[in-house]
């Protein structure tokens, strides 16, 4: 088995436990707070694991301008992206919530022939097309199944932040990839360890400066609902640099697009979270169209 596709699927693994406890504390702080304690607590986790990799003896490499530019395009859209994913799980339940974020490998193919001109093929329109109807379905979950509502269902409040937090995460993953290849040149031979690990600090420490600066001009009280979670945030926050690690060190050996393909796993899991952990209510609807997405992502994987 390839490494890029173990580390992936511990990844997704990792990721949903990270979004389990995401949803815990949006019971006990808002979405801003909620948001930060992934990259304010995983800040001392993601420095301690960079210089415990250069104790052993791996090569630090050295920021270029293209590096610093995609980390931070990369990181800005990884809060907006897990703001909104945080913010939508008020609405929906868990389960859907992940699926309406992990449609973003079709969306990127979708903005590819768009504004790139890129090519789908047979497959990769395929896989769009079944991705967008299973958004559908999942629209129309509670309300009357008909051919109208299957359009118009995506335009809804939901699907449109769902699908906002798809297309901002997939900005991140082609960005994290681009700033960890750029380190390459800077490097005696490729290390995609430590280039995972160089690029994970910058992006935390990027987006934890990012998000104190914030609360503290406009949402000062977060502070204080943080400070009382203290304990689950700092889980969050180890489970969150862990899971990062993870997707910088697969992007860094495979193309973002495929990474995330695969990572789509993560929807047996979030599944079982919603059902055994949350005890949430999961429609037939509601199934079938996160089936049709995951359905669609694989399309898409085997079809590149």
């Amino acid at each position: 088995m390839p490494v890029w596709i173990a580390i992936t699927v511990c990844s997704a693994f990792l990721q949903n436990i990270r979004s389990s406890l995401q949803k815990y504390l949006k019971g006990r702080m808002g979405t801003t707070g909620a948001t930060f304690v992934r990259f304010g607590f995983g800040l001392p986790v993601a420095a301690t694991l960079y210089a415990l990799l250069r104790y052993a003896g791996h090569v630090g490499p050295a920021p270029t301008a293209p590096f610093f530019g995609w980390v931070v395009i990369a990181a800005m859209a990884q809060i907006i992206a897990q703001a909104l994913l945080v913010h939508l799980f008020s609405y929906r339940n868990f389960a859907v919530g992940t699926a309406y974020s992990r449609t973003e490998p079709a969306q990127a193919a979708l903005f590819g022939i768009l504004f790139v001109g890129e090519g789908l093929g047979f497959g990769g329109a395929l896989a769009v097309a079944l991705t967008v109807f299973g958004v559908m379905l999942i629209s129309l979950a509670r309300s009357a199944f008909t051919a109208s509502g299957l359009v118009t269902g995506l335009f809804t409040r939901t699907a449109g932040i769902g699908l906002a937090s798809g297309l901002f995460f997939g900005i991140a993953a082609v960005g994290y990839r681009a700033a960890s290849l750029s380190l390459e040149p800077s490097l005696p031979a490729p290390d995609f360890i430590i280039q995972a690990s160089y690029v994970l600090l910058w992006a935390i420490a990027i987006q934890t400066v990012t998000m104190m600066i914030w609360m503290a001009l406009r949402e000062r009280h977060e502070f204080t609902a943080v400070a009382r979670a203290w304990k689950p945030s700092m889980l969050v926050g180890l489970v969150g640099a862990l899971t990062s690690f993870g997707w910088f060190a697969a992007m860094t050996l495979q193309q973002a697009a495929l990474v995330k393909s695969l990572a789509q796993i993560e929807m047996l899991f979030a599944f079982g979270s919603t059902v055994l952990i949350f005890r949430e209510r999961v429609t037939s609807r509601e199934v079938i169209g996160c089936a049709f997405i995951v359905i669609g992502i694989v399309v898409l994987l085997l079809t590149r």
